[in-house]
């Protein structure tokens, strides 16, 4: 493309322009090679490219149905056209070209890993240059606040640090193999509870600490080529019309330069959306392109707004196009190692009573596996995301693999049927469990339950499954459960197995994964990324959920996920950032490289990690932070830094945490401003967020900023400022011709009785001569 945008632009006219800025069909831009514009091709999704061979072509016409047909695909759907073996050939032709299944969101976080995670970025990035795709739509890192959430398992974390990390490393590995990433969806997506209808009512601490911050900090540190606004309102607003998120705070305020694109259908407004910072209307409707076109040509919508937008859409289209790779050819078989790579760094191990894992010949060689997700396994969620699997690793399959001539597998489906249990599948499950060592039995929630545009009705397993645990649990007393679940599920079956392998939606590679660390090939090193909870009763978002009139208020503010527990004291079933292995790790001899340090200055946090196990491991080492006691509420402990470490058996290895104080800041609404509270902060290092056994103080030096007073505060709220006070006092010792200490100690001991306002206080109870105007001017400081 010839890249002098300003002359292209001058040469269009309005309908050019709103052609430019309004998809073609469902995934592609316009084309207008009249002015040398060529288009481009974006896809679903957040964890693997789902495309169909037709559409990347171009020879297939869209439709409504095709649309309905992608986001209502469920994840067993996908899989139903029998993805390769292990080592096969190319899956079967579907509706969606086959592409490498990477674990889903909620199970690739909990790897902690930005390393590995930028590496699958780049994986994405080759497949979307194998396929012709230059945006994929992706990855998504609304904050999963309730485990009802239908596309909980696209998302990363309940906490922005984890959510913000974890996607700019996925996007700096895509753009990196010249792909642009759009990072959605912006913002306050929380649930799919009619999501295009729903108002998230949120106040501004908790939008800013938490439903924002993830995005700002994937944003500070990879740069997305686009940005994906929401289907929901937010405080009132519909988001893709929202000047002060589109605006003010993604552009003004970040800084942020690329391009904003609606999520699908998601524009109600294309003149107030494009005026709010909306540039891109996806995908293409008549309606949208007929009244941006009359707002235009009745001066509703200035030009200046139309050909900003369109030098970010061909700047766009430039940076697609110039990274364009035509010749690339996709390595799925190293894609698929990967993956398997993914998965295994990413599952959870969150019971292990007496070391039953890994399995060893000499304890269990006779190994009972059942259930039919180890036949066909809960890989992915359903929806957009959905992928079609090159290759696919069947649990069964791989634990017979490995056990090879050591062990003794025998295998019952137990739970045929997902809806009603078969009395006779069961038996046999039993009686195989019985002649067995033990017994690995592999559950998940219902397929389909998870998705777009609705959310999970409970938090249970499938109750064929959970019934199957009980069953089996009678008669084997070593049981082992592998879960496979889109986001947190409740546990009642939790005492009736002696180990628990979390898969979360683990992808393509989890069937060897599993079987990897089930023999030990493999140490378990993930954690979780949300809390999990013994009730859905007691999640914070309960009493909020879903919502009523169309407004889903956000009760709970900055107490989510693990905030809230921690502020309320109580004990979940599992806490956020939880996860066990096969060693032991010690934490010792902290030091940090400053005591006392200032808001533009970076703590450096040093301690030792000690793997004091028999067996090589990792260790996700978590950084929390306490604030000194101010005038806003704040959680007990916030997560700030995290890294792996691996360790040989023994090992010791000194490890180093950084922490800009600037981080410590919260949002303060008086003063429309982020504030570091100076004073003693607390600073705690150890392996989840309940188990922290460093911890250090440290002073942050910095001036105290107070919100600006009124003549309607209070006597108390003016003595706690100072600078303030002292200027009052000389006004009053001026009206009384009174000295001004005689007038601070009076005024010091009459506080805590004077209830009143300012003004009534020194004109009624002190009889003075004073105007609000003058009054307000001096506790302004202007006077």
């Amino acid at each position: 493309m010839n890249r002098d945008f300003n002359r292209i632009i001058s040469a269009m006219n309005a309908e050019e322009k709103v052609a430019l800025l309004t998809g073609s069909g469902l995934w592609r831009t316009a084309s207008l090679p009249q002015h040398g514009i060529g288009d481009i091709v974006m896809t679903d999704g957040t964890y693997g490219v789902r495309y169909s061979s037709a559409q990347i072509d171009g020879s297939e016409k869209w439709s409504m149905d095709d649309f309905i047909s992608v986001i209502t695909q469920t994840a067993d759907q996908a899989s139903a056209e029998e993805p390769a073996a292990k080592g096969g050939s190319e899956a079967l032709f579907s509706t969606s070209l086959p592409a490498t299944c990477f674990p889903n969101g909620s199970s690739l976080a909990c790897s902690w890993d930005t390393e590995l995670v930028y590496q699958m970025g780049q994986a994405l990035g080759r497949e979307c240059q194998h396929m012709g795709v230059g945006i994929l739509l992706g990855p998504g890192i609304n904050i999963r606040r309730t485990p009802l959430a239908g596309r909980g398992y696209e998302y990363y974390a309940e906490d922005p640090v984890v959510s913000g990390d974890i996607a700019a490393a996925l996007i700096n590995g895509l753009q990196d193999e010249g792909v642009g990433a759009s990072l959605k969806h912006f913002a306050a997506n929380n649930s799919e509870y009619r999501r295009t209808e729903m108002d998230s009512i949120i106040e501004e601490r908790a939008l800013r600490e938490i439903y924002l911050a993830g995005f700002h900090r994937a944003i500070k540190k990879s740069q997305p080529w686009t940005v994906m606004s929401s289907y929901n309102r937010l405080n009132g607003v519909q988001t893709s019309q929202d000047p002060f998120l589109l605006t003010q705070v993604l552009r003004e305020e970040w800084g942020y330069d690329g391009l904003v694109m609606s999520d699908w259908y998601g524009i109600k407004d294309r003149p107030a959306s494009l005026m709010a910072g909306n540039d891109l209307a996806m995908p293409e409707t008549r309606r949208d392109k007929l009244t941006l076109l009359a707002a235009i040509e009745a001066d509703e919508v200035s030009m200046d707004v139309v050909d900003r937008a369109c030098h970010r859409m061909l700047e766009l289209l430039d940076k697609v196009q110039r990274h364009r790779r035509p010749q690339t050819q996709a390595d799925f078989p190293a894609h698929h190692m990967l993956a398997q790579q993914l998965a295994a760094e990413s599952i959870v191990l969150l019971k292990n009573e007496e070391d039953l894992l890994p399995l060893r010949p000499e304890k269990n060689r006779r190994i009972a596996v059942l259930g039919k997700p180890a036949q066909e396994p809960v890989i992915q969620g359903s929806g957009c995301a959905t992928t079609v699997p090159y290759l696919l690793d069947r649990p069964l399959d791989e634990i017979f693999d490995l056990a090879g001539d050591d062990f003794n597998v025998t295998w019952a489906v137990g739970a045929p049927d997902d809806l009603r249990c078969d009395e006779h599948a069961l038996a046999e499950a039993r009686a195989v469990a019985q002649e067995a060592d033990v017994a690995v039995i592999f559950v998940s929630t219902a397929v389909g339950e998870d998705g777009e545009n609705g959310d999970r009705q409970d938090l249970n397993i499938l109750a064929v499954h959970e019934r199957l645990i009980r069953e089996v649990a009678a008669v084997q007393p070593n049981v082992i459960v592998v879960l496979a679940n889109s986001d947190a599920v409740v546990m009642p079956w939790l005492s009736e197995c002696n180990a628990l392998l979390e898969t979360f939606f683990a992808g393509q590679g989890m069937g060897r994964a599993v079987a990897e660390i089930l023999f030990g090939k493999r140490n378990p090193c993930g954690k979780l990324t949300v809390t999990v909870p013994n009730t859905l009763e007691e999640t914070p978002a309960w009493l909020n959920y879903p919502g009523e009139n169309l407004r889903h208020h956000y009760g709970e503010g900055l107490f989510v996920g693990y905030r809230y527990y921690d502020k309320r004291r109580l004990t979940p079933q599992f806490p956020f950032g939880f996860g066990l292995s096969y060693t032991q790790f010690t934490y010792s001899d902290l030091a940090i490289s400053a005591d006392s340090l200032r808001e533009d200055e970076t703590l450096t946090l040093s301690f030792d990690l000690t793997n004091t196990g028999r067996r090589d491991g990792k260790e996700i080492v978590q950084l929390y932070v306490s604030a000194p006691d101010g005038e806003l509420i704040r959680e007990v402990r916030a997560l700030k830094a995290f890294t792996k470490v691996e360790l040989a058996a023994g090992e010791t290895r000194r490890v180093s945490l950084q922490l800009p104080i600037a981080e410590l800041a919260c949002y303060h609404p008086g003063l429309a401003d982020w504030v570091v509270t100076p004073g003693t902060w607390k600073m705690h290092i150890g392996s989840s967020s309940r188990d922290l056994p460093l911890r250090v103080d440290i002073t942050v030096d910095c001036p105290v900023r107070y919100v600006p007073l009124r003549d309607d505060n209070s006597l108390q709220q003016l003595i706690q400022q100072p600078e303030a006070f002292a200027r009052v006092v000389e006004l009053i010792a001026a009206k009384s011709q009174r000295p001004a200490e005689q007038v601070r100690e009076k005024l010091i001991r009459l506080a805590p009785d004077l209830f009143c306002g300012l003004l009534i206080a020194l004109t009624e109870f002190l009889a003075l001569d004073i105007e609000r105007d003058e009054l307000n001017a001096v506790l302004a400081g202007r006077q």
